[in-house]
């Protein structure tokens, strides 16, 4: 008999798998709450302090950057993960996350003939950022040096545009070396930013690779489908539908019903609470509930869908979680040792879940290590600001 799973059952346990519903204890390392996100949107660095932090009891921005930095062996790094964008990620899963990202096919370039690179010339790219960083922290402007010394002047030609400027070649394979495990930031230099090299590793077998990151996302976000999964990840829909295709023939996962709609979770983990999550929720830009939580319709609802994103793009706002579901924006600014919060509501707020939004604030204070200012009203903000 096919498991039936409505929106609300979904919710709870995604929210209590991502430590959502109640916080990871004091205490919980920073890498299992980043695993159990399975990465942190860190393109912003504050905003991925405040995604880790929400879901730990204590934890705070000096924490994270702890783990990333002051470790001999880092247990978060800073790179390029899925859909090439800038993450936390545990370092103990970089075997799984470069052998997987490596493995998902990529689109055409989207620079003419006389800017690309051929796939050879992307290889030797990578092979010498991963060379020049090794055991060194090195600027953008000290790698590109390297990286043309170890391949040649062609990689150096300022044929990119980028930012109303030229960048050299080679850049435009920086998030490949990142994904595959060749580079990842290190701490700034000043106000510059370096890169490094994570320490080394042996990918997993690609195809074991790409199978068990359908089984973690669908751990953490199922039910989940083919094109859901293919959104998050940034790969092409039909590669991810024959991926699923597989793992159904194999018995890794199953299909259920949810909300009325075929969709699937990892094989035998059907059990979902009966109990919806209520509570009030503060999340930063790009978090990874509100990105990867799919349907989007339903996690916001109304006049959400038109306030919270930006044209039908989660990320772009920083948003108030109410029961489960986007119910506002909100901002943040930091002001010295204050940080300004101004939190927009869609609607009104009963007694108890003004307390809660109270407690939500202050512990946004916390994760920062700043005194929180609230103002409720209109956040005048626009999206990624």
């Amino acid at each position: 008999m096919t498991v039936r799973i409505t929106w609300d059952r979904a919710s709870a346990r995604r929210l209590r798998r991502q430590f959502l519903a109640t916080p990871a204890e004091a205490g919980t390392p920073v890498a299992d709450v980043v695993g159990a996100m399975l990465a942190a949107h860190a393109q912003v660095l504050s905003a991925a302090e405040v995604s880790v932090g929400v879901r730990t009891a204590g934890t705070t921005r000096a924490d994270v950057r702890a783990a990333l930095w002051d470790d001999r062996v880092p247990s978060l790094v800073k790179t390029h993960g899925p859909r090439g964008t800038v993450h936390l990620l545990a370092t103990h899963e970089l075997p799984l996350w470069c052998a997987a990202l490596a493995a998902v096919p990529s689109g055409a370039s989207p620079f003419p003939a006389g800017v690309r690179v051929t796939e050879e010339q992307a290889g030797q790219i990578v092979t010498a950022i991963g060379e020049a960083l090794d055991g060194v922290c090195l600027t953008i402007d000290e790698l590109g040096e390297e990286v043309v010394a170890r391949t040649g002047p062609w990689a150096g030609d300022l044929v990119m545009p980028a930012f109303q400027d030229l960048w050299p070649r080679w850049r435009q394979v920086l998030h490949r070396a990142g994904q595959q495990g060749a580079l990842c930031f290190g701490p700034n230099r000043g106000r510059k930013v370096t890169y490094t090299r994570p320490p080394h590793f042996d990918p997993l077998p690609a195809k074991e690779a790409v199978r068990e990151l359908v089984r973690r996302h669908l751990r953490a976000y199922g039910p989940s489908t083919p094109a859901y999964f293919a959104k998050w990840l940034a790969a092409p829909g039909g590669w991810a539908t024959g991926l699923f295709r597989e793992l159904a023939a194999e018995g890794g996962i199953e299909e259920v019903v949810f909300e009325g709609a075929p969709a699937w979770v990892a094989a035998g983990d059907v059990d979902f609470p009966e109990e919806p999550v209520r509570g009030v929720r503060l999340l930063p830009y790009f978090d990874a509930y509100g990105i990867a939580a799919q349907p989007r319709e339903l996690l916001f609802p109304g006049d959400a869908y038109r306030r919270a994103l930006a044209g039908g793009q989660a990320g772009n706002y920083p948003v108030l979680l109410v029961d489960g579901v986007v119910a506002g924006v909100w901002h943040e600014r930091r002001q010295g040792r204050r940080t300004a919060v101004t939190v927009e509501p869609l609607g009104r707020f009963t007694a108890r879940q003004g307390r809660e939004l109270g407690e939500q604030v202050e512990r946004v204070g916390e994760v920062l290590e700043a005194r929180p200012e609230l103002t409720i009203g209109k956040v005048a903000a626009g999206p990624h600001a």
